[in-house]
């Protein structure tokens, strides 16, 4: 294990993970005129509602996805009678059609982006590297699925699990749980690290918006009365 490997997988997720958090409060301080999705229904509607919904539920399945399959412990899918080479499977099958909807959802909106010349004005050159970036890393992610195919026993998915909770629990051994992971994984790895590095300067930060708009569901019926 080099001194590269060391540093991408067992010192950058920290980074990435403390420039998320500080980033994105600061920004909420300082910037919250820009705290916005910067939506372009106005400018052209066309295929925005499916784009919107395919690309959202891909990839908030996507996210709690791999919350889930990565940060729960062994101890508990042992529990629970869940083989690793079963819940590997499942993975495979769950982040096979999470992915695809997510990529036809995002490729959608990348279209609408693409064709339409006031979109296309509009579209920063932030956008444009975010939005890259995101395809980049769901295509690593589906092109996985072929690799975890032909390793069916569960060991990789064991590994990527120990990776995950070692970094979450602050161990400083997480790196070498992956050293000897394909490189497909570890570009997906690496691609998805980076997505929370960038977050804070992207429309991203909406996604708190999200979180915190929960509450609202709870809420009673305003009524509006006309006059």
């Amino acid at each position: 294990m080099n001194t590269l490997h060391q540093f991408i997988f067992g010192i950058y997720p920290y980074i990435a993970l403390s420039i998320f958090l500080l980033g994105s409060l600061l920004r909420f301080e300082r910037e919250q005129y820009t705290w916005k999705s910067d939506s372009s229904q106005l400018l052209y509607r066309g295929n925005l509602r499916l784009g919107n919904i395919l690309f959202h539920i891909g990839i908030i399945g996507l996210f709690f996805g791999h919350l889930v399959g990565l940060l729960t412990p062994g101890i508990v899918w042992d529990t629970l009678g869940v083989s690793h080479s079963l819940k590997q499977a499942v993975a495979m099958a769950a982040g096979g059609v999470m992915g695809a909807v997510c990529l036809a959802g995002l490729l959608i909106l990348l279209h609408r982006r693409l064709i339409d010349p006031r979109i296309a004005a509009r579209t920063g050159t932030g956008d444009k590297i975010l939005l890259a970036w995101i395809l980049a890393t769901l295509l690593l992610g589906l092109s996985t699925i072929a690799v975890s195919a032909g390793h069916m026993d569960g060991g990789m998915m064991v590994q990527l699990m120990n990776w995950a909770q070692h970094i979450v629990t602050f161990r400083g051994d997480a790196a070498g749980y992956v050293a000897d992971a394909p490189v497909l994984f570890k570009a997906h790895l690496f691609m998805g690290i980076t997505l929370f590095l960038i977050f804070p300067f992207t429309r991203l930060v909406h996604v708190w918006s999200g979180f915190a708009s929960v509450g609202y569901l709870g809420r009673a019926w305003q009524l509006v009365r006309s006059r």
